[in-house]
């Protein structure tokens, strides 16, 4: 079986005006460093279908999702509406962010039913800031959230991991999942940054690791096997989601981690072992931060080879 490669044109469409770190082109520069490398000939490429209001409502509140879907509709032609002071739309906006979140329930349905052994999603708007009720930080909805609940709810899966080492602690994620039973979450993240938080964890079930500024590969990985690699034996996922922000790079203007591709190479590597050894290898991994494009497409390729077993 092929690795599952999901993406939509619609994703590129969205846009929040010129200059906007969080840009069309991000897919791109994915896509062409996966073309080049050839590891696109390992994976099936599909389209990502739009998430239903029933899938979105599993992760967001019925007000939030109505509020939302009426400024959508408000937008006017080649024009933009702030949400708040990073994050805006435009008339493509809200479409593009249905098939984000449809990308990941398909990307749910195919790896859980053993039609992929793992999936990854090349989609923006990235997801994890956006909480229960509130988009913020790029993000509107909440796209590996909405795939976890639909896991659980059409297959089944009782306990499902969530990792994400994007730069930016998932505070989105961490406030629709943090009483979820059937879920672990683990988040490493810049101390002090944007969203300000994670440091004190709102449930048993997050397990955050704040690293100070310009901490380095050697904090990143020492972080990863001293606290998430035990919770994780501990937890013994079934499943597990990725947000995979490779914006910690230190290309990247966005933050001060300074990694490098051997690190996501080398923090995948520990993902599938985990994946492997309790999950029968069944990962889903979805796009979120990473705005420098050359850094941003070396990474998610050092990333995706050793996730599809390419290595």
């Amino acid at each position: 079986m092929l690795a599952a490669y999901i993406t939509h044109i619609d994703c590129q469409k969205h846009e929040m005006g010129n200059h906007h770190p969080e840009c069309p082109e991000r897919l791109g520069a994915v896509n062409d460093q996966l073309l080049i490398k050839g590891l696109l000939d390992y994976m099936e490429q599909l389209d990502a279908p739009l998430a239903t209001q029933e899938q979105l409502a599993r992760a967001h509140s019925p007000s939030y999702l109505n509020e939302f879907a009426e400024i959508a509709q408000q937008v006017p032609e080649n024009r933009h509406v702030q949400i708040d002071p990073d994050t805006s739309i435009n008339e493509f906006s809200y479409q593009a962010a249905l098939r984000a979140a449809g990308a990941a329930v398909l990307a749910a349905n195919l790896v859980a039913s053993g039609q992929a052994p793992v999936a990854f999603c090349n989609i923006r708007p990235p997801g994890h800031h956006a909480e229960r009720s509130n988009a913020g930080g790029f993000c509107f909805f909440n796209n590996v959230a909405v795939g976890i609940r639909h896991a659980i709810a059409h297959h089944g899966i009782e306990r499902i991991a969530l990792i994400d080492f994007d730069v930016h602690h998932g505070n989105g994620s961490e406030d629709i999942l943090f009483d979820d039973p059937h879920v672990l979450m683990c988040s490493i993240f810049e101390k002090n940054l944007y969203p300000f938080c994670g440091d004190v964890p709102m449930g048993a079930n997050m397990v955050n690791v704040g690293l100070p500024t310009r901490s380095g590969s050697e904090a990143f990985r020492q972080a990863v096997s001293e606290v998430w690699m035990p919770a994780l034996e501990k937890f013994q996922p079934e499943m597990i989601f990725i947000s995979a922000g490779f914006d910690a790079h230190r290309e990247d203007d966005m933050g001060n981690l300074a990694l490098v591709e051997a690190d996501y190479e080398w923090v995948t590597k520990q993902i599938v072992m985990i994946a492997q050894r309790y999950s029968h290898g069944r990962i889903v991994s979805c796009l979120e931060g990473g705005y420098d494009l050359s850094s941003l497409g070396r990474s998610v390729a050092a990333h995706v080879r050793v996730l599809i077993g390419a290595d």
